[in-house]
């Protein structure tokens, strides 16, 4: 078994990185608000070199946040970025926009505990099957897992053992394994007495996985049939008739399964593949078909209010990232129309022995389309194939381009979701500036299905005559042409179309106001104080550790890592990592990508060091110089008084109270070694442990 080795990717930190950051972009500051991305400066202050992200904001005030402060900082996402509002440093503008939200958020937060506590109280059932069935057939899955897709598995078969109805969406990439997430959820489900329902959006894709789930419980006593329109009446009704007498397990369906006249003996799980091709009134129906149905959602890109919803807690989230072994990214090129472009890619596809898809999303002049291509590549064998053809004239083409009896096929959006043919390696799409973000992503990924280099060609009008949001579409699927983009994809989204609300239409005007970042950590912080029973103190600043300045270089050199983007993002690892153990990690990977660490990058994690050791214990600042420093206290310090005065009492010429927050202490410390050794042995004094005990985590070493 080949396992790779990879960070896993948590959806938070996506949207948390300033990853995509450019000059201009809108980022949100905590304490002084939103302002303007202006680059990384180094700047010298008391002949030290130190690193500073520049955030301009209103009248052209700049301020300058240092790099181990990165925490405080996160891109501005929930709307577009040239309606992000720029707020002025030294008015309470931000305070009010703060405020203002925080008495929303509790409201909000109040409504979210009433959904939970609703959920809670529905009784869902505890599926379980026997462990050597399972092996059995787990064993029959052709690949080897994915780490990302072993993870995903185990957590929808514990939603289905728990008594709690699940309500899971699985995140990831065309060909990235969802399908056999689907299977064995089925299989638990099935095994455990009940029914599945599986909602497809076309009729392609429901014969596909009807093909699909036919072969895999071929050797079960498991009865699995298809609902759609490829049916004929007599075939339908013997089909209902099963479901209602209970001897369908598993049927698969397109919208044929929200009609009125399905009734399922028991009903116990239901899949939604791609669910943003559903409107919210399927959803509910499909919801009221019973309250405590297990509801498992696969998607390639979420839709915002989904990603709202799971990054708010209400919907339990997996992220497929790792692509399959041997899977190339696809290359993206965004152009305007050009004979020879066309007709060279169509003939380097057709040379290598692959096929194309053409897609044209206009029925009324498919056929013309299909003719200006066939005349200008002659090389190629054309066919059409669209949704209004009668169904079995579709089947056949389509039967036909996947036994490879022609070589480009042009079509609509119905080889949208889920057509898996792995010779069919290239794309065009003409008019790309019409669709949606996601279905792009969607239609990308019809290739690229096999260890072949794959090409998509996304046609549109000169600039100008696209909309904004359209031109930000576009950038942005071509910039994400990585292996598991999609859920930052849906991020983008987001931005695009802002997020929408959660619960109520007026809680988008919130996220617009202070960013969505901030809004999903307030709005937590709210779901954890009421679930504790506590009023939620929303204007308090978070806790995200005291600021440490021993005026030591603390930087990571330009001639280390000249890009400026790649040191931002690293910055921002570095400041928000939460234990020692991430800490390690993100060290022994910038030695592996970047050589040893030079000593101002040793002094940086140092630093992070500290802060993680003194967050606990309710300090706010340190400071230490060549003749000692100081320690301030939060407003709620964790640290037992006594620890304090017996410290002043043994020594009181080097320590001494500085008023009632700060505790002063005078000493030589010329040195990096003698300044970081003092402050160590000082916060493990006051938190009566004698010393502070680094080694836990060391620094890595040469």
């Amino acid at each position: 078994r080949q396992k790779r080795r990879r960070t896993a990717r948590d959806p938070e930190t996506i949207i948390r990185d300033l990853t995509d950051l450019q000059s201009g972009a809108p980022v949100v500051h905590e304490e002084y608000g939103i302002g303007r991305y202006r680059g990384l400066d180094t700047l010298t202050i008391g002949e030290i070199d130190t690193e500073f992200l520049t955030l301009e904001y209103a009248g052209g005030d700049k301020l300058y946040v240092p790099v181990h402060a990165l925490h405080l900082v996160s891109r501005y996402t929930g709307g577009a970025p040239e309606t992000a509002p720029l707020h002025r440093l030294g008015s309470d503008q931000w305070q009010r926009a703060r405020k203002k939200a925080a008495n929303r958020i509790r409201d909000v937060a109040a409504e979210l505990l009433d959904i939970y506590a609703r959920r809670a109280t529905r009784n869902g059932r505890s599926m379980s099957v026997a462990e050597s069935e399972y092996r059995a057939f787990a064993a029959e899955f052709p690949f080897e897992e994915t780490q990302d897709q072993e993870q995903t598995i185990d957590q929808v078969i514990e939603d289905l053992a728990s008594d709690q109805p699940m309500e899971r969406v699985v995140c990831g990439d065309v060909g990235f394994g969802k399908t056999e997430v689907a299977l064995r959820a089925s299989f638990v489900a099935v095994h455990a007495g009940v029914q599945v329902a599986m909602l497809v959006p076309t009729t392609l894709l429901a014969q596909q996985h009807y093909q699909t789930f036919r072969d895999r419980f071929a050797d079960w006593p498991v009865r699995v049939e298809a609902l759609s329109r490829f049916r004929s009446a007599k075939q339908s009704r013997e089909i209902l008739d099963g479901l209602a007498n209970g001897t369908v397990d598993i049927v698969i369906g397109t919208h044929k399964l929200l009609q009125s006249d399905i009734n399922f003996q028991d009903l116990g799980l239901l899949i939604i593949d791609e669910e943003h091709r559903f409107g919210v009134r399927h959803k509910e129906k499909l919801k009221a078909l019973r309250s405590e149905v297990d509801i498992l959602t696969l998607t390639a890109t979420p839709i915002p209010r989904t990603l709202n919803m799971a990054l708010g807690g209400l919907k339990e989230m997996s992220i497929i990232a790792t692509p399959p072994m041997g899977r190339l990214t696809i290359k993206t090129f965004v152009t305007q129309w050009n004979n020879t472009l066309v007709r060279d890619a169509c003939l380097r596809e057709i040379k290598r022995g692959g096929q194309i898809y053409y897609v044209h999303n206009m029925v009324r002049t498919i056929e013309e389309a299909a003719e200006k291509l066939a005349a200008l590549v002659p090389e190629a064998s054309v066919r059409i194939g669209h949704g209004q053809m009668r169904e079995r004239d579709l089947e056949q083409v389509m039967l036909d381009f996947y036994h490879r009896r022609f070589t480009v096929l042009v079509c609509t959006t119905i080889i949208e979701s889920g057509i898996d043919i792995p010779t069919a390696n290239t794309i065009i799409i003409n008019r790309a500036d019409r669709f949606g973000l996601a279905q792009l992503h969607q239609l990308r990924g019809r290739v690229g299905r096999s260890h072949h280099r794959a090409y998509a060609y996304l046609i549109t009008p000169p600039g100008r005559s696209m909309t904004a949001d359209a031109v930000k579409r576009l950038e942005a699927i071509e910039s994400l042409e990585d292996l598991g983009a999609g859920f930052t994809l849906a991020t983008h989204d987001l931005e695009i179309r802002g997020a929408g609300e959660l619960l109520g239409e007026e809680q988008s005007g919130q996220i617009q106001e202070i960013g969505y970042t901030l809004y999903m950590e307030l709005l937590s912080r709210a779901v954890e104080s009421l679930r504790a029973g506590t009023e939620p103190d929303l204007e308090k600043p978070l806790n995200h550790g005291p600021v440490i300045n021993l005026n030591i270089a603390a930087l990571m050199p330009d001639d280390y890592i000249p890009d400026v983007h790649m040191r931002l993002i690293l910055y921002k690892r570095i400041s928000a990592a939460e234990n020692n153990e991430s800490l390690r990690e993100l060290q022994v990977e910038m030695i592996d990508r970047f050589g040893l660490l030079p000593d101002a990058s040793k002094t940086l994690f140092r630093i992070t060091r500290l802060k993680l050791a003194a967050q606990p214990m309710g300090i706010s600042k340190i400071e230490a110089g060549s003749h000692g420093g100081y320690i301030q206290f939060g407003t709620e310090p964790d640290i037992d008084p006594m620890h304090i005065i017996s410290l002043v009492q043994s020594d009181s010429q080097t320590y001494r109270f500085d008023g009632q927050t700060r505790l002063r202490f005078s000493m030589d410390l010329d040195d990096t070694e003698q300044r970081f050794a003092a402050v160590e042995k000082l916060l493990g004094h006051l938190r009566g442990t004698g010393n502070l005990d680094l080694t836990a985590c060391p620094v890595v070493a040469a």
